[in-house]
């Protein structure tokens, strides 16, 4: 035999790159006759920018972004453990132990629809397709994923901050710690999607077969969030002003997502810049699944343009991350 076998790194290069073609293959062919053709060719421009920039970072720091997922993968036992430990520890000593946890949004979902719906009068709120929903089912389906964002996302910038004594350990893989507060965290989301599911059926909306793709959003967001939390939890080490940095910003990032308002009252030459919050993709996911009756491949150019930021997210993370490793020990 003749040339070189083929490692599982040019393998694993080459099954990117196919998948990549096929997707702006995907992009550039994919036509949607009611849309705007500007709005169009500008989405297929940025989607296409987004995957020529996720090939040249998989190209160049391969070796370095798998790293990561492979630690993961081999340290997925001890993550499931101190997950469960975590979650258990943060209401150890309460009296009311983990209701404490539940009381913070349930009271901020009554408190939002107190306000909006028996003070503003907001009785329903319609949606694509000419569908009206009660305003506490709209809401509901909103902050739900919103909840577990946020909390997310701070307990995963402050992970390295709080297991300091595990980061000063040699041989423990610290790149194990954010995941394990988003873990955590995805306790007390599962939870509330069981309460958005009983409210829906309490207003008439009862199970079918579009409620699977609730796992495929609770993934989508998963992802996200870790992926983000790589560079924040290594950034927070030697910059802690971020943590105020990012209360802020979730405050802000919260009027800013269709969480409270209903995207359609955005005119569509602006909608698409309330798309690239890749949390709208999220939030309105959540609506498709639980009364919209759409499937999340229906919306083609949203379901690209999230996975393109993902993987670009996560590539970003994932180089900060390891790049900032070393010093981790030093500063804290």
């Amino acid at each position: 035999m003749s040339g070189k076998a083929k490692t599982p790194k040019h393998i694993g290069l080459s099954l990117f790159y196919v998948f990549a073609l096929i997707l702006a293959l995907l992009l550039i062919f994919h036509n949607n006759p009611l849309a705007d053709p500007h709005t169009e060719m500008l989405k297929k421009i940025c989607g296409c920018l987004l995957i020529g920039i996720s090939c040249i970072l998989v190209f160049v720091w391969y070796d370095r972004l798998l790293v990561l997922p492979v630690e993961l993968f081999h340290s997925r036992k001890l993550i499931k453990r101190l997950s469960v430990n975590d979650f258990k520890k943060r209401y150890a000593g309460s009296y009311m132990g983990i209701v404490w946890a539940l009381a913070q949004p349930v009271v901020t979902v009554c408190m939002y629809y107190i306000v909006f719906d028996m003070v503003f009068q907001s009785r329903a709120q319609a949606v694509s397709g000419g569908v009206e929903v009660p305003y506490v089912l709209f809401l509901t389906a909103g902050l739900v994923p919103w909840f577990f964002f946020s909390e997310a996302l701070t307990n995963g910038t402050t992970s390295l901050l709080e297991y300091n004594y595990l980061v000063k350990k040699v041989l423990f893989k610290i790149s194990i710690l954010p995941i394990i507060k988003i873990i955590a965290a995805m306790f007390i989301h599962l939870f509330f999607i069981g309460v958005l599911m009983v409210i829906a059926c309490i207003y008439g909306y009862y199970p079918n077969i579009y409620w699977l793709q609730i796992i495929y959003y609770v993934g989508c967001e998963f992802i996200l969030v870790l992926s983000i939390s790589y560079a924040t939890c290594a950034i927070v080490v030697f910059f802690r002003d971020l943590l105020q940095i990012i209360s802020i910003g979730l405050q802000l990032f919260q009027w800013a997502t269709p969480i409270l308002w209903n995207i359609d009252i955005v005119p569509d030459d602006y909608k698409w810049i309330i798309k690239l919050n890749p949390m709208t993709y999220i939030v309105e996911g959540f609506r498709n699944a639980i009364y919209g009756d759409t499937w999340f491949f229906e919306h083609f150019y949203s379901s690209t343009y999230f996975w393109i930021f993902v993987v670009a997210m996560f590539c970003l993370g994932a180089l900060i991350f390891k790049r900032s490793k070393p010093h981790f020990a030093d500063v804290l």
